[in-house]
C-alpha cells in the first residue's frame, strides 16, 4: 500500500517555512529580491529595523522622497503596484518604526500622508482606490499620535491643519474618533484658541475633535448661527445640553429651533400656513429638556406624544420603566391598542411584532388584513411566527404576500408565489378555512394586468 503524501507539511505556512532552515530561506529571499524591486526595498527596511530606529527612518526617508519627487504618470496598469508599495511603507512606519520610536514614526507617517496631493495628480485612479486607502489609514494617525504623546503629536497635527487643511481635515476628522481624549483636546485648542469662528472643513474637524474631547461649547460654537434654528440641529444642541444638566440653555436652543408658522405672502394672497409638525429628533430632545428641567409630568406626556406619532420603541420603553407595577400593564395595553389602530397598518403591525406583542399582532392582522402591505420584507417572518399562535393571521399574511408579489409583475407562476399558494392551501385545510377559492380568484385578478403587459 502506497504511503499517503504528507500534505500538511507541504502547506504554505510560517511553521513549514521555518523547517527549510535559515540558509535556504535567505537564498529564496535573495532570489525574490533580485527579481522584484519592491521585495528588495522591503528586505532592506527589515534589515535596517534590526539595526535601529534611526537606520529604519533613513531607509523610509529614501523611499518617501522618491515617491514625493517623482513626476511620472501612473497608468491604471501600474496603479495596483503603487498602492501595494504605499501600503507596505505605511505598515512598516506604523508596525515597526513607531513601536521603536514614536516621534520618528509620527514624522514619517505625516510625510506619507503628505504624498497624497502629488500622487492624486499623476495617478490614473477612476475608482478612487488611492483616496480610499489614505482615508482608511486615518486611524493610524490616532494610534501613532497616542504613542508619541500629546506634547509631540498635537503640534504636528495643528500645523498640518493650519497649513494643509484641504487634505488633513478629512484625515484628522476621521481619526479623531480613535484619538486619546487629551490629544483631541490639545489639537482642538490649537486650532480654535484666539482664532476666528471655524467654518467649512475646519468646522467639521472641530466638531469631531470636540466630540472626542467632550468639549460641548466648542461643538456648539462650530455650528453656523443659521443652522441652529433648524429643528434637527437645534434638537441635537438641546439634547446635548440637557444631558449635561444645562437645562436653561437647552430650552433656549430647543425653542429657537421650534417649527414656526409660515407667514402670508406679501400681497396677502395666501393665508399663513400652520407650522409643520416637529421631527422625531426634536420631540426626543424635548423629552430630554423637560427631564433636565425636572418636569416629570411634562416629560411623560412628551414621551407618549412621541410614541403615538412615530411608534418609536425607545420613548415607550423609557416610559414603561418609570411606572410602578400594574400601571405599566395599563400603559402597555394603551400602547398596543394605539399601534393596532395606527393609520399605517403595516407600521402598526411591525411595532407589535418587534415588541413583541404576538397576541395583539395576530388579532390586528385578522381585523385589518386588507390594509396590510404584503410586499413588506418582514411578512414571511411574521407569518411563521404567528402560525402556531394564530394560524388565521398567518394565513392572511401568506395570502397578502402572494397577491402583492403578483401585482409587482412577478407573475402568478413565479416560484415564490407558487410556494405561498401551497402554504396557504395547507394552512387553510388545517384550520378549515373556506376562503381559499376567493384567494385564488384574487390572485388571478392581480395577475391580469401583468399578463396584458406581456402582450
Amino acid at each position: 500500500m502506497a504511503k499517503r503524501p504528507a500534505t500538511a507539511k507541504k502547506t504554505l505556512s510560517a511553521a513549514n517555512l521555518k523547517a527549510l532552515g535559515d540558509d535556504r530561506l535567505a537564498e529564496l529571499l535573495m532570489e525574490m529580491a533580485g527579481e522584484d524591486a519592491g521585495w528588495k526595498r522591503r528586505l532592506r527596511m527589515e534589515l535596517a529595523a534590526e539595526v535601529g530606529a534611526a537606520d529604519l527612518a533613513l531607509e523610509l526617508d529614501k523611499r518617501l522622497n522618491t515617491l514625493a519627487t517623482s513626476r511620472a504618470k501612473v497608468s491604471w496598469r501600474k496603479r495596483p503596484e503603487l498602492i501595494s508599495d504605499l501600503w507596505t511603507v505605511r505598515r512598516i512606519i506604523v508596525d515597526r518604526l513607531a513601536v521603536m520610536d514614536a516621534r520618528l514614526g509620527l514624522d514619517r507617517l505625516v510625510a506619507w500622508f503628505d504624498l497624497y496631493p502629488g500622487l492624486s495628480a499623476r495617478v490614473k485612479d477612476p475608482k478612487g482606490e488611492l483616496s480610499t486607502m489614505f482615508d482608511a489609514a486615518s486611524a493610524d494617525l490616532a494610534a501613532v499620535g497616542s504613542l508619541a504623546g500629546v506634547e509631540v503629536a498635537a503640534p504636528v497635527f495643528v500645523e498640518a491643519l493650519n497649513t494643509r487643511l484641504s487634505e488633513w481635515a478629512s484625515w484628522i476628522g476621521r481619526g479623531a474618533v480613535a484619538m486619546q481624549p487629551d490629544l483631541a483636546r490639545a489639537v482642538l485648542k490649537g486650532i480654535t484658541d484666539g482664532k476666528p469662528k471655524p467654518t467649512g472643513r475646519l468646522a467639521l474637524v472641530v466638531r469631531k475633535l470636540a466630540d472626542r474631547s467632550g468639549d460641548l461649547d466648542a461643538w456648539v460654537a462650530s455650528l453656523p448661527d443659521d443652522d441652529r434654528t433648524r429643528p434637527e440641529i437645534g434638537a441635537e444642541i438641546a439634547r446635548r445640553l440637557a444631558e449635561t444638566g444645562r437645562a436653561n440653555e437647552a430650552r433656549a436652543a430647543l425653542e429657537a429651533s421650534r417649527p414656526v408658522t409660515k407667514e402670508a405672502t406679501r400681497w396677502g394672497r395666501r393665508e399663513p400656513e400652520p407650522p409643520p409638525p416637529p421631527p422625531e429628533a426634536w420631540l426626543t430632545a424635548e423629552v430630554a429638556v423637560l427631564e433636565a428641567e425636572g418636569d416629570q409630568k411634562g416629560a411623560s406626556d412628551a414621551r407618549w406624544m412621541l410614541f403615538e406619532r412615530t411608534l418609536a420603541e425607545a420613548p415607550l420603553r423609557a416610559e414603561i420603566a418609570k411606572l410602578p407595577d400594574f400601571e405599566d400593564v395599563i400603559a402597555l395595553d394603551r400602547a398596543f391598542a394605539h399601534a393596532a389602530a395606527y393609520p399605517d397598518a403595516t407600521a402598526g403591525l411591525r411595532f407589535l411584532m418587534n415588541w413583541p406583542a404576538l397576541r395583539e399582532a395576530g388579532e390586528m392582522v385578522v381585523a385589518r388584513a386588507a390594509e396590510l402591505r404584503g410586499s413588506a420584507d418582514e411578512v414571511p417572518l411574521w407569518a411563521s411566527r404567528l402560525e402556531g399562535r394564530n394560524p388565521q393571521a398567518a394565513l392572511a399574511l401568506i395570502r397578502s404576500r402572494a397577491v402583492a408579489l403578483t401585482r409587482l409583475a412577478l407573475g402568478s407562476g413565479g416560484e415564490e408565489v407558487q410556494q405561498l399558494v401551497h402554504q396557504a392551501q395547507a394552512l387553510s385545510d388545517q384550520i378549515g378555512d373556506e376562503g381559499q377559492d376567493g384567494f385564488l380568484l384574487a390572485l388571478e385578478e392581480a395577475a391580469r394586468p401583468v399578463r396584458r403587459g406581456w402582450r
